[in-house]
């Protein structure tokens, strides 16, 4: 089963690899072709940064919540001081991939060059 995973992952990576080379157009000229390359490159960098922010505070949110129902199963007695404290917790990993969203949009539509 891992190995047909893994495969299956490695061929959806190539695949949004070699995208872009396959569906690439002729050569427009020089400002036209600069814009095409920096917002497919944004594209492809924003893609990979939101999925990374978002698997990253998934873990983090999942290892959290198996930690609190942990220690609510082994005293149940501070189940309301275990709750709190996770919910302010998940409320800051939550807002780590809402910054990495905002820095996204920042990248997309910002246009820092000017191009």
């Amino acid at each position: 089963m891992k190995k047909t995973l893994a495969t299956v992952l490695l061929a959806l990576l190539l695949l949004c690899m070699l995208a872009p080379v396959a569906l690439a157009a002729e050569e427009a000229g020089g400002a036209d072709n600069a814009k095409l390359s920096y917002y497919s490159f944004a594209t492809l960098g924003c893609a990979i940064g939101i999925g990374l922010a978002a698997l990253g505070t998934g873990i983090g949110m999942g290892t959290g919540l198996s930690k609190a129902c942990e220690g609510v199963a082994r005293n149940p007695g501070v189940s309301g001081k275990i709750m709190t404290t996770l919910i302010v917790g998940l409320a800051l990993i939550e807002s780590l991939c809402i910054y990495a969203l905002v820095v996204v949009l920042i990248v997309l539509f910002a246009n820092p060059f000017g191009i």
